[in-house]
């Protein structure tokens, strides 16, 4: 009898244990089991051997899944290489995920993703977010619009609806900027830019938001549309990674610095089409 109150007594102390140690495991943080989301490391990096980077498919230029061939690429996409080689010496041991505006800081938040490169405007309340690199590309947000429209500044989108990304501070920047020059106009967001060129196209909206030259990397060589002259919040973008991830935010940023003083950096915007 004493010997069954002992076992009783020992498998006891033991699921308190196991249920004390999954309570702690299960404070705070987020996602459907309650753990806390984990930062990865830049050695568990190395150790899985594959650098995951959150990347776009549907901005030309910068990162796009040509329909035809099925390849992605543009200037984005190459850092997403270069920063593969820098951490693990071979620009192939990298896995593009595909991200929009309105998902890829939830990717980052998770640990689904290690980095994005993905048109992500660095601002001071994103900081206190995530850690940027130093920025890779700088632009100001601008308004396409149909050359026909009757629409020739800002002044002229009184009463009009803008179409902006998902998660994209253009579209505020755009709205601001009215409000100041007391314009009343509506802001239609859409989750990529592909979406909004439709939608302009068929007249749904009246102008295409978001930087000039993504915007205008849509309508190449296409005479019926134009770039409003006005320009809206001077935007830098930086390669992304999670707020405590210090490790490979300093590899990211110290990649953008080498590139920039060795003259890659202008080097690969040019053969993108962007100009400085």
């Amino acid at each position: 009898m004493m010997g069954m109150r002992k076992l009783m007594g020992v498998l006891l102390g033991a699921c308190l244990l196991t249920a004390g140690l999954a309570g702690c495991g299960g404070q705070g943080g987020s996602g459907s089991s309650g753990a806390p989301a984990q930062s990865t490391t830049l050695q568990q990096v190395k150790d899985r051997g594959v650098l995951k980077v959150g990347i776009r498919v549907d901005v030309p230029r910068l990162g796009y899944k040509d329909p035809a061939t099925g390849k992605i690429e543009g200037l984005e996409i190459d850092l997403a290489h270069l920063l593969a080689k820098k951490i693990l010496g071979d620009e192939n041991k990298v896995e593009l995920i595909p991200v929009t505006a309105k998902s890829r800081g939830a990717l980052i938040d998770n640990g689904d993703i290690d980095a994005t490169i993905s048109i992500f405007t660095i601002t001071d309340e994103r900081k206190k977010s995530y850690n940027f690199s130093a920025p890779y590309y700088v632009d100001h947000v601008g308004l396409m619009v149909k050359k026909d429209s009757g629409i020739n500044s800002l002044k002229d989108m009184d009463g009009k609806t803008v179409g902006s990304a998902q998660g994209s501070t253009a579209g505020k920047a755009v709205m601001d900027e009215a409000k100041k020059e007391g314009i009343n106009i509506k802001v239609s967001e859409f989750a990529s830019h592909t979406e909004i060129k439709s939608a302009l196209e068929a007249g749904r909206v009246d102008a295409h938001c978001g930087d000039i030259m993504i915007i205008s990397g849509y309508y190449l060589n296409n005479p019926d549309y134009k770039v409003l002259p006005d320009r809206f919040m001077y935007e830098e973008q930086g390669i992304v990674t999670k707020k405590n991830n210090t490790e490979l935010a300093k590899a990211a940023d110290d990649l953008i610095k080498e590139l920039d003083q060795s003259g890659q950096l202008k080097q690969m915007r040019e053969k993108w089409g962007f100009i400085d």
